[in-house]
């Protein structure tokens, strides 16, 4: 539908500035952020989107797995908020959706939300599957070098959890870890790049997704996981008998840069005007305004309550 709409308005275009014995272009120029072109509304509203690719609808399609609590999941109605899923039943909610509905409400859009697996999220984007990926990804130098990131709209830490019976349970940095059993989520930097870390740790098969990284820890298959702090503080209000190692303010903790611990949402490469009108949402919030929300988020997630 969007292409459609877009042809029959180049069509239009053309066929009136031939009517006034004009040339036909396709170069737009942009209005300096922050101001608005004489006769329309001003940059972020609905009425901006023709000049978004992707946005012409003024539907802003993401994707997430709607299973990553806190950052999101699915429920069975729109209970706190929640928001449909395209071509399910069911719904989802969410720190992600929750940012995901302050960024539409602000820019006039609509939003539209699909379900899809952690590893079709960059190609989805990249391939314009969907307008953008609101999914608790971590801003790395690699997913930069495939896609643009707007925000970040999180900052967060790498820690471990582990079960409150574990010999584990007292670790004050990472090589009191030593010889346990671990895992985190696939294609992450939390398996990829943190676990390695451990001097002596001995590293089990990725799990798939963030549920499957818990369940392999309260069922005893490993002694610890790798993630960051707002997933161990989902997890702990889920799993009252697992505890968070953070291991912040201690010298032998993990190294990270900022593009791990930042959390962005990510748009195509080159859609400069998407970036843009995310992070003219983004870019007024605060910390204390992303912890509020989250903790809005881990206080109503299905397993917490």
């Amino acid at each position: 539908m969007k292409k459609i709409l877009s042809v029959l308005m180049v069509l239009a275009m053309i066929l009136a500035m031939t009517a006034c014995g004009g040339t036909a272009s396709t170069e737009t120029t942009a209005a300096p952020a922050g101001t608005e072109a004489a006769g329309t509304e001003a940059a972020g509203t609905a009425a901006s989107s023709d000049a978004i690719p992707g946005l012409e609808d003024g539907v802003l399609t993401i994707a997430m797995e709607c299973a990553y609590a806190p950052y999101n999941w699915t429920q069975p109605d729109d209970a706190n908020g929640a928001v449909p899923i395209k071509d399910s039943t069911e719904y989802a909610n969410g720190y992600d959706v929750m940012i995901a509905k302050k960024i539409c409400e602000a820019n006039g859009w609509e939003l539209e939300v699909v379900r899809t697996d952690w590893d079709s999220l960059v190609p989805g984007v990249q391939t314009g599957i969907y307008d953008a990926v609101i999914a608790g990804q971590s801003m790395t130098a690699d997913r930069m070098e495939q896609v643009d990131f707007a925000g970040p709209y999180y900052y967060a830490s790498i820690v471990c959890v582990t079960k409150a019976d574990s010999a584990f349970a007292d670790a004050q940095g990472i090589s009191d870890l030593s010889g346990g059993t671990c895992t985190a989520q696939i294609a992450t930097v939390w398996y990829d790049t943190m676990l390695p870390q451990i001097e002596g740790a001995q590293i089990q098969t990725a799990a798939e997704t963030a549920p499957a990284m818990l369940m392999a820890l309260e069922t005893g298959t490993v002694d610890f996981i790798c993630t960051d702090m707002p997933t161990a503080m989902g997890a702990v209000a889920a799993y009252p008998d697992m505890v968070i190692l953070d291991f912040t303010d201690s010298d032998d903790n993990f190294v990270a840069d900022e593009g791990d611990i930042n959390i962005g949402v990510s748009v195509m490469k080159g859609n400069t005007a998407l970036k843009e009108a995310i992070d003219s949402v983004l870019s007024t919030m605060t910390v204390d305004d992303f912890n509020a929300i989250m903790d809005e988020a881990i206080s109503v997630q299905p397993l917490s309550e």
